[in-house]
């Protein structure tokens, strides 16, 4: 996952002042989550080996994320497209998008989404050997996938029972992390991060193949959500693109008893897949990632290394980020 920081001068622009939900700090109902289960869906993309695009494990990885998504009941298309890469290439990009929709609903959607690809460089390793090889991504994508895996699951069980939830459409962005690589020594290009994002907000702003009437409320991005010390700042894009909706997620994180993960503290601006979906298509995202700005510790240590497998997830993390985002449907 591209996680290159542009340092930014200047006031945070919060968008809004008043809050889309209710300020209520009485205790909330716990919703169903259960962490066993998307700590098994990590573990399951992990095991297909790096998932870097145009790989053998890229493609089996997908394969089997949609076999997923349509055995919970969704309504599963596959966006395919291309992007220029860093070095120039054409890249082929396959989102993933999952709708579960009550019927009879006209709600506005919700918009919940995952990079499910993972870095072909371990560009961090200090062993020059080790860089060429691909990151195993169990934080770095898998964990956020996994943690939407048990989310479809528990809306096609509302869905199957018709119990009340807000339209949700949860998308697998394609080659978040095929970013220029550090030890890269070409033309260094611009917006070579997020390629599936960036591919998926210029069509639905602009292309024809969405439907014109597919409207989102809002959006939540979950980037390396597993680790067992994480912590989730109040990311600068999604305070100035989405304020409300940041200070409403946080806010649940804390009547639900999870306040230790979401810090109070802003971190500098996060080039990542929500930043393309707030500035092309105008739908406020909010970015849950981890990013440890209070003491300027930044990613893991194992970020972008071959260290980032499962002896980085946690189930208690994963429940965590799990009950705060199906609170808000």
């Amino acid at each position: 996952m591209n996680k290159w920081i542009t340092l930014v001068v200047g006031a945070v622009l919060c968008v809004g002042c008043s809050a889309p939900f209710s300020q209520s700090k009485s205790p909330m109902t716990r919703p169903s989550f259960n962490a066993d289960s998307a700590y098994s869906y990590v573990s399951a993309q992990v095991n297909f080996g790096p998932r870097m695009p145009d790989s053998k494990a890229h493609t089996e990885c997908a394969v089997w994320l949609v076999q997923q998504l349509k055995r919970f009941g969704a309504e599963v298309t596959l966006q395919q497209g291309r992007m220029i890469n860093y070095a120039g290439h054409e890249q082929q990009i396959y989102n993933i998008i999952a709708s579960f929709v009550p019927q009879g609903s006209q709600e506005e959607r919700i918009l919940l989404a995952a990079h499910y690809d993972s870095r072909p460089w371990c560009d961090e390793e200090d062993e020059y050997s080790q860089r060429f090889q691909g990151v195993p991504g169990a934080n770095d994508g898998a964990s956020g996938v996994g943690v939407l895996l048990e989310i479809a699951r528990q809306l096609g069980i509302k869905q199957a029972n018709n119990e009340p939830f807000t339209p949700t459409d949860i998308v697998l962005f394609d080659c978040e992390d095929m970013g220029t690589p550090a030890f890269y020594t070409g033309q260094q290009r611009e917006n070579t991060w997020c390629l599936g994002s960036q591919l998926w907000a210029r069509e639905y702003a602009y292309g024809t193949e969405m439907p014109l009437d597919l409207k989102y409320r809002f959006g939540v991005l979950l980037d390396m959500v597993g680790a067992p010390d994480a912590v989730f700042p109040k990311e600068y894009y999604s305070v100035q693109f989405a304020n409300d909706y940041v200070e409403t997620i946080w806010r649940i994180a804390q009547r639900l008893g999870h306040g230790r993960y979401f810090s109070a503290a802003l971190s500098y601006p996060i080039t990542d897949d929500h930043y393309y979906v707030n500035t092309t298509t105008g739908i406020p995202m909010v970015d849950i990632i981890h990013y440890d700005a209070r003491g300027n510790a930044g990613f893991a240590s194992w970020w972008h290394t071959t260290e980032d497998d499962m002896r980085h997830i946690d189930r208690n993390t994963l429940q965590a980020v799990g009950e705060v985002v199906m609170s808000l449907l």
